[in-house]
């Protein structure tokens, strides 16, 4: 079922979304600075109030089941989006990339993200119209990166994925930055900067977690308008979000421990779901499985909450214990 909103309602909504990201690019570009920590929170603020400003207006322009939807895909979009921003720190760090400059980097990592995530949306949407048995096939992909994010360890910790080390190997890349520039001149020769190894490392990044995160929001609900909404209110003040949590990122531990019960949770309602709207001859005889539950969208919203909030009290308090036990060991 999608939203019945008023086509002007949508419609505004794409034309302020858009107008807001390319004010958030144009400052990047007109003043390329590292933003203080001041700065960064309140950009942080008016993004997130905007977003429940929005909320706000779903329901009293389509009802709260789908302000409901809308909160609760945001919330599940951001929590991976913050799940991002670790890999960008590790990039950042792998490719030694100047402070002042970072800013550019996660603005164009940003809008590589919206272009995948839009693609995959629109795929998404299609599969789910013309084909029901998909919710099980979303469902068990994000059972498996349940399971991955929580106890696989094979992840790219040097920033580096199998593609951009493909690429080094045929690309000249000169050894170091010339600014935010892609081509540099090294002794008379054209060759590209880091930078560009940069993008490519992010872009690849976003495919992967656009991979994730469209199952993940198609869980809470299949209006496009909604998932797509959800995904850039998420994105916005992501770069922002990078300089406010600055050394903290490394602090939330067991962050990905609640993301990973998130996923699992919505990959469960995924297939309780796609049983319910079953046409597969070998499941049920074809027809639906009533006997299952549907979980509705307010438990959802709950259990995203929950999730984020136990994790991230739980690697705080971790992070504080291991400080006071570093103390205690450097004061004998």
């Amino acid at each position: 079922m999608h939203p019945e909103l008023p086509l002007l309602f949508e419609i505004g909504s794409y034309v302020v979304l858009v107008l807001v990201l390319l004010f958030d690019l144009l400052l990047v570009v007109k003043r390329p600075h590292i933003p203080s920590m001041k700065e960064s929170a309140l950009w942080v603020a008016f993004y997130v109030t905007l977003a429940l400003v929005f909320a706000g207006l779903m329901l009293v322009f389509a009802g709260g089941d789908f302000a409901g939807q809308f909160l609760a895909g945001w919330l599940t979009e951001y929590s991976l989006s913050i799940d991002n921003l670790f890999v960008f720190v590790i990039i950042m760090a792998k490719f030694a990339v100047p402070k002042k400059f970072q800013q550019e980097v996660l603005m164009v990592g940003i809008i590589i993200a919206l272009v995948f995530r839009g693609i995959f949306i629109i795929v998404g949407a299609a599969l789910i119209e013309n084909f029901s048995f998909v919710f099980f096939i979303f469902g068990a992909f994000l059972l498996y990166t349940a399971w991955k994010q929580a106890f696989s360890n094979d992840d790219d910790d040097d920033g580096e994925s199998w593609f951009t080390r493909f690429m080094r190997k045929r690309m000249k890349v000169a050894p170091e930055f010339d600014g935010s520039k892609l081509r540099t001149v090294v002794d008379g020769r054209k060759m590209w900067t880091p930078m560009v190894m940069v993008f490519l490392a992010i872009g690849v990044t976003d495919v992967m977690f656009a991979i994730d995160s469209i199952p993940a929001i198609f869980g809470i609900t299949q209006s496009p308008f909604i998932v797509f909404t959800a995904n850039i209110f998420a994105l916005m003040g992501l770069r922002q979000l990078y300089f406010m949590l600055g050394g903290l990122l490394e602090r939330l531990e067991y962050l990905h421990y609640g993301i990973a019960f998130i996923l699992a949770f919505i990959g469960v309602k995924l297939v309780f779901h796609a049983l319910h709207v079953n046409e597969l001859p070998f499941i049920n005889g074809g027809e639906n499985v009533l006997w299952v539950p549907e979980i509705n969208t307010w438990v959802s919203l709950g259990v995203i909450i929950g999730s984020m909030a136990v994790a991230t009290i739980v690697s705080l308090v971790a992070a504080r214990r291991k400080e006071k036990k570093s103390q205690q060991i450097s004061g004998e």
